[in-house]
């Protein structure tokens, strides 16, 4: 039997639960199938953790609730008016071979979409509801039915799938692909084609880009003379080696002349002096270098006894000798007073 349905939500719902000596029959977790107007279908994409995973999203109106198993007094099926059944939403899932088949189809290209004969039409998808079922009255009235109030669980997020609702939804997909391009597409596909090809015949011919007649060409013309690049890479490093030679004489020649460097004490004092010996003595013997630094030592030694000489400096004499040079000269004063004094008689 089939009766018309109210939600659960509604007012006489819970006038019924709490009216007492009522006949009801209230039922949990009831495995059924709904009905479901399909009003718009989406494609959608899951986030980055999921690496975009796409899906579908279902919305529609609820038309009719069939659970597995009759519910008391023989009802099979509870069935609502249209406008009058609740939104639902629902999301379906495509496996890993059904992405194989949609990428077949021509998934990453941009004419793909969701086909628009699976809307418009009534879908029969699982799920799992609760029922509160008010007995008929007593009175054998005619029309006078039971009435069954329903809530469907998660109606606002079904999640559905190949094997849960039986429905390939891969397979209502168009061919989007290279071989299956509809001819409204392979128009406008061509007509890009075309300009992008108009485009890049501007500066390249057919015959240039075909590797047939490009290997034919290479094949029959003659081998062209090789350029003299050795040639030019040879004068290139000469100039080059001639450059780093004229810095690193400059770079010399300005050490030479800054006071307090290796190469101006070498050019001043070394150098200086060979060329002074050998414009004197041009035909001279070199002297032997044993001779030459013994004099030298003999010289400094020399030097450093006359230095010393010069600043020796006498012993300080003891307490003892400066009492006996004071007594002295003191005994010396007497003795110069006592002559001026027999002078002066």
């Amino acid at each position: 039997m089939r009766t018309a349905g109210l939600t659960m939500n509604d007012v006489w719902a819970h006038r019924v639960l709490r009216e007492r000596g009522v006949e009801t029959y209230r039922l949990e977790g009831v495995t059924a199938e709904l009905g479901v107007m399909v009003e718009s279908l989406d494609l959608k994409h899951r986030g980055k953790e999921e690496n975009y995973r796409p899906y579908l999203h279902m919305t529609g109106e609820l038309r009719s609730v069939t659970p597995a198993k009759a519910l008391p007094f023989g009802i099979s099926q509870v069935t609502y008016s249209p406008g009058q059944g609740e939104k639902v939403d629902a999301f379906y899932e495509f496996d890993d071979q059904q992405l194989v088949v949609l990428a077949g189809k021509g998934y990453f290209t941009s004419g793909f979409a969701v086909p628009e004969q699976v809307t418009g039409i009534e879908w029969e998808l699982p799920a799992t509801a609760d029922m509160l079922v008010l007995a008929a009255s007593g009175a054998q009235t005619e029309g006078d039915v039971p009435v069954v109030f329903t809530q469907i669980h998660d109606i606002g997020g079904l999640e559905i799938d190949l094997e849960s609702s039986g429905y390939d939804l891969a397979g209502y997909f168009a061919n989007h692909s290279k071989d299956g391009v509809p001819r409204a597409e392979a128009v406008v596909d061509a007509r890009g084609l075309k300009a992008r090809s108009d485009a890049i015949n501007s500066l390249f011919t057919e015959d240039e880009l075909g590797l047939d007649t490009e290997v034919k060409q290479v094949v029959g013309a003659p081998v062209p003379e090789a350029a003299p690049v050795a040639d030019g890479m040879s004068a290139r490093l000469q100039q080059i080696e001639a450059e780093i030679a004229t810095e690193r004489e400059q770079y010399q020649t300005e050490r030479a002349s800054t006071e307090g460097t290796t190469e101006n004490l070498y050019r001043e004092r070394v150098a200086a002096a060979l060329q002074t010996a050998e414009e004197e003595e041009p035909f001279a013997p070199p002297v032997p270098a044993r001779e030459a630094q013994r004099d030298l030592n003999l010289d400094l030694l020399e030097l450093q006894e006359q230095e010393s000489r010069r600043r020796e400096v006498k012993p300080v004499p003891s307490l003892d000798e400066r009492k006996r040079q004071v007594a002295q000269r003191a005994a010396d004063l007497d003795v110069g007073e006592d002559g001026e004094q027999s002078l002066g008689s």
